[in-house]
């Protein structure tokens, strides 16, 4: 039986089965090391997707801070009542609210886009947002330094409208700013988005991290 198989391989038959194992043995061969190329290169490729991806989401929220930096959250006014959230009615309160010469440029306002609140719930914030960027910086400066600020007959918080991005970075330096106030001839303020400027001695730092801020204040109270 063997002896009869060998034959037939030597045949014109089998050495025809013979080339065709060969090659597909060459073809698999060749799809193995292409896909085991492939595979090597996959690392490479989502680390550099990665990164590509963490950069772009980056720029996006970078973005969306900035256009948020003319922006002003008004947080208490009443879902009933006789102020509305245009534009007009809005900066007329702001410049009752703060005694301004004039009534600030706004380019729109309206409430934040929640379902309506139901009787008795918080009513929905009100964002403003300033045309000018001087307007905005003064009407915060006014809302830290005012004990009580009124809109109309109700009593109001104002906030910057910060992304919690750039709110928590701006917060991570609460406790150094704290610190800061306890030390004489000390002069600082937070940068945006959230970048700590220390001045002391006439010499002007700034710090990205509060941990450095921290650092360099320990050199101050030695």
């Amino acid at each position: 039986m063997a002896a009869v198989f060998k034959t037939e391989l030597h045949g014109p038959e089998g050495q025809l089965i013979i080339h065709q194992g060969r090659a597909t043995n060459r073809e698999m061969e060749t799809s193995l090391s292409t896909c085991t190329d492939d595979i090597s290169t996959l690392p490479a490729k989502v680390e550099h997707l990665s990164a590509e991806l963490e950069r772009v989401d980056n720029k996006c929220k970078d973005l969306e801070a900035r256009s948020r930096r003319n922006s002003v959250r008004i947080v208490g006014v009443p879902e009933e009542t006789t102020i509305t959230n245009t534009t007009a009615a809005i900066s007329t309160q702001l410049k009752e609210a703060f005694k301004l010469e004039k009534e600030p440029l706004l380019d729109r306002a309206h409430r934040t886009l929640q379902p309506k609140p139901r009787p008795g719930e918080r009513p929905r914030t009100i964002i403003a947002r300033l045309h000018y960027h001087a307007d905005c910086a003064d009407i915060l400066r006014r809302a830290r330094a005012q004990q009580r600020i009124k809109i109309g007959d109700f009593v109001v918080s104002i906030f910057p409208d910060h992304t919690s991005r750039t709110a928590r970075g701006r917060a991570a330096f609460n406790d150094v700013r704290r610190q800061l106030r306890e030390i004489p001839g000390i002069r600082f303020g937070l940068l945006y988005p959230a970048r700590l400027r220390i001045t002391h001695g006439g010499t002007e730092r700034q710090f990205n991290s509060p941990d450095d801020a921290e650092t360099f204040i320990k050199t101050l109270v030695k």
